[in-house]
């Protein structure tokens, strides 16, 4: 007898098995970032270093979005910014009345700062970060949005920022300078002769 090879050729009925799972996922598991109770101040794509000191070199950290976020209770300031894809936080720390974004050398899309603690890695660690934009519209962007966050936590912390620290110092060596011009006025007064206004001289 030939091999019927016609594909639509009725066959044998197959049993049709089922198998019942082992475990049963039913229940969605939630992922917490602990940020769901911050508002989004502000987000960015850039490019992310820390400077090492025992090769004495700037190492990539990651790249992705970095944010500025606002605690809706607290009212506290912080960035953050997680790598692309494994979103492994690379920056996390409180943006303090200490920190100062200084200009890269060459760059004009790029920021760096110091920072005390910085909560990415365990224990949190003491780190020199340097942040890269796009372009120098954005870097712009950036150190406005820092230096906003800055004032809201100096605000609610105590403490003076950069900017206002640098007012200050303005203000006292003005201070300072005043006393001085006031001495040497006071000097000039000295050598001229005396006013008799009211008391007119005698004459011969």
């Amino acid at each position: 007898m030939s091999e019927n090879t016609d594909a639509l050729a009725p066959r044998e009925e197959e049993p049709d098995v089922h198998f019942e799972p082992v475990i049963k996922l039913t229940e969605q598991v939630e992922t917490k970032t602990m940020e769901e109770d911050e508002e989004v101040l502000f987000k960015m794509r850039a490019k992310l270093f820390r400077f090492d000191s025992d090769s004495a070199e700037w190492k990539e950290r990651g790249t992705g979005d970095v944010r500025i976020l606002c605690h809706k209770d607290t009212k506290k300031v912080r960035l953050v910014m997680r790598r692309d894809k494994t979103l492994k936080v690379c920056a996390n720390h409180v943006i303090t009345s200490d920190m100062k974004l200084q200009p890269n050398i060459g760059s004009d899309r790029s920021w760096v700062w110091k920072v005390a603690a910085d909560y990415s890695e365990t224990p949190p660690t003491s780190e020199t970060l340097a942040i890269r934009l796009a372009n120098a519209d954005n870097a712009n962007q950036f150190k406005t949005a820092f230096e906003s966050a800055q004032a809201k936590n100096t605000k609610l912390l105590g403490g003076d920022t950069p900017a206002a620290q640098a007012a200050t110092e303005k203000e006292e060596k003005a201070e300072e300078a005043e006393p001085e011009a006031k001495d040497e006025k006071k000097n000039d007064a000295c050598s001229q002769k005396p006013e008799t206004s009211g008391f007119p001289e005698k004459t011969e």
